[in-house]
């Protein structure tokens, strides 16, 4: 064959669609094409006419981004859970009265769609913490206004059913302003799915419960041990907020967001047991917001605003549990919420008041963060979650 039969070959190849083009740039990297890639979700405080829980794309190779679904009809969406197979998404609707709402939302990847399932009240005011019993067979809220905990039985398709349980609870706490009364702001189960955790900033007390689900014909009926209840007492005045747990199991750390400082727990069966109190906010802000660890343990991260906006860096001595401050890095206005990719390479700060999630660079090594000016622009956002 001679050279020009070769080019004109080649070309009818080409226009005929046997050489696949290259993918558009401007299309989507899904998860299923790319092992690196994660959805994030992200909450937001929003009208219903709004996309109050948008979905993107996230590399944890290169910390590169991309919006791929959101859905409106929700008033304030600012906090949410993914269900293990990452197919429901479970949203508190953050009103502060009769229209709080907890929310079952589908989510197709195949389609890229989120698809309101249903709503139920909440009857506690303003919801601002979700998450998903161990057996994903109730949704549990805590409730801010009032202190409270609502639980919802879920049916065999994930809605959310309206025979709920409400735990509310009474008292109050030195700071004659802000602990007037109790405001639930999280609730964790234990990493051994044996205890719920609901750390209550009205009253300084975390609240423990016994995890006893009955099952009958393989339906759930209850979750909670109310009556075997015990409080865990913190420092007065200080307004537990967010907790987690270091991958160990072993130790346990509060975010306190009036007194600003993180506590450092040993924990066993249900107890905690105070081994230290640190200083995240040194410039007495009272606005101390989120905590993680690094998935390999060795560092922890907590959020300030309101005052010298950013994240405190601790060091975590893997023996003792204790905590050594190594650093603090300034982030947007107002950061809330904050994840760590799983590869622990990327932080996201969710900064409600600059209208953005800022991407930042993990040094794996001093646990110091690198802004890499990867900022995703969104309105208000609040809650960021990972799931695949």
């Amino acid at each position: 064959m001679n050279k020009k039969l070769m080019v004109l070959c080649m070309s009818s190849m080409i226009l005929g669609g046997c050489i696949p083009s290259p993918k558009k740039q401007t299309e989507a990297i899904t998860v299923e094409e790319n092992p690196n890639m994660m959805y994030m979700l992200v909450g937001s405080y929003a009208t219903p006419e709004e996309e109050g829980i948008k979905v993107y794309n996230f590399d944890e190779q290169n910390g590169n981004s991309q919006y791929i679904s959101g859905i409106k009809g929700i008033s304030n969406p600012s906090f949410l859970i993914p269900s293990a197979d990452g197919e429901r998404i479970y949203a508190v609707g953050e009103d502060s009265g009769k229209s709080s709402t907890a929310n079952a939302i589908k989510f197709d990847k195949e389609q890229k769609k989120l698809t309101l399932l249903n709503s139920q009240p909440t009857d506690g005011g303003a919801p601002c913490y979700i998450t998903l019993s161990p057996s994903e067979k109730f949704v549990l809220t805590a409730n801010y206004i009032g202190g409270s905990i609502t639980v919802f039985p879920l049916d065999k398709d994930g809605k959310l059913k309206s025979e709920t349980r409400l735990i509310s609870f009474t008292g109050n706490s030195l700071d004659k302003e802000r602990q007037t009364q109790p405001h639930l702001h999280c609730i964790e189960f234990t990493p051994d799915h044996k205890y719920l955790l609901a750390s209550d900033l009205g009253t300084d007390q975390i609240h423990v419960f016994p995890v006893s689900e009955n099952v009958t014909d393989g339906v759930s009926h209850s979750l909670l041990n109310e009556s075997e209840e015990f409080n865990i007492k913190v420092e007065s005045g200080s307004g537990p907020r967010h907790i987690c747990f270091h991958p160990n199991q072993k130790f346990a750390y509060l975010i306190n967001e009036i007194s600003g400082k993180v506590i450092a727990f040993s924990y066993d069966k249900g107890k905690l047991n105070a081994i230290q109190y640190i200083e995240a906010d040194t410039v007495g802000a009272k606005g101390s917001g989120d905590i993680h660890i690094s998935p390999d343990g060795k560092f922890l991260y907590a959020s300030n605003r309101l005052k010298a906006d950013g994240i405190a860096i601790f060091s975590i001595n893997q023996e003792e549990g204790t905590l050594t401050k190594t650093g603090y890095q300034l982030t947007g206005i107002h950061p809330r919420n904050f994840i760590i990719s799983r590869n622990g390479r990327y932080l996201l700060v969710a900064c409600r008041d600059s209208n953005s999630i800022q991407v930042f660079e993990r040094d794996s090594q001093t646990g110091l963060l690198k802004d890499t000016g990867k900022t995703i622009k969104t309105n208000k956002p609040v809650c960021l979650k990972f799931t695949f």
